[in-house]
């Protein structure tokens, strides 16, 4: 695993030992931003929340896109570290932050202080209806507001819903096992 573009282009990743984390194919990634930067085209100033972290491998690769900082959400202790330990490696150290916390716990601790986020990727453990719950909680947060990008992963068997409140799916692409879901707030 690796960091396909900007400063830190190249640069190896950490990863975990066994499968309880499971990162993103850098496959699957290089078509994420390939699809990001066509969405959002620069991603200098903007800032990211990546619930459900893993090893940081998407917060990460928009950090070294030029965003501005990252905050990082992961309850596994491994995973946390990995995390820190991969902003380490990157340089980007000073531009993240890892909470190790339960993502809907750590969410609503992030709305009292922390403002809006430009893009929020979910990439939970499979199967287990925890993209729908973040969803659920974010349509109805301040944590994104009507320039925002939601990017949820899970299985290519997994259909979320078209929509949760005011938060509209407008794409969705299959990579192999993986899919890849766009999610944005409906205009008022």
């Amino acid at each position: 695993m690796r960091v396909i573009s900007g400063s830190a282009r190249g640069r190896r990743l950490l990863t975990p030992r066994g499968d309880r984390i499971r990162p993103t194919a850098d496959r699957v990634k290089e078509s994420l931003f390939n699809i990001l930067a066509g969405l959002v085209g620069n991603f200098a100033g903007c800032r990211v929340l990546d619930v459900f972290a893993g090893t940081g491998n998407l917060g990460i690769e928009a950090l070294s896109r030029g965003a501005a900082a990252a905050v990082f959400i992961d309850e596994n202790r491994e995973a946390a570290s990995l995390v820190t330990r991969n902003l380490e490696l990157t340089g980007f150290a000073d531009r993240g932050t890892v909470l190790r916390n339960e993502a809907l716990a750590a969410l609503k601790s992030l709305e009292r202080s922390a403002g809006t986020f430009a893009l929020v990727f979910l990439d939970p453990p499979y199967r287990q209806g925890l993209s729908e719950r973040v969803l659920e909680f974010l349509a109805g947060s301040p944590l994104i507001d009507d320039s925002s990008l939601v990017v949820a992963e899970t299985a290519a068997q997994e259909e979320l819903p078209d929509g949760f409140g005011r938060l509209a799916q407008f794409d969705r692409r299959v990579y192999g096992d993986t899919a890849i879901t766009f999610f944005m707030l409906k205009k008022q």
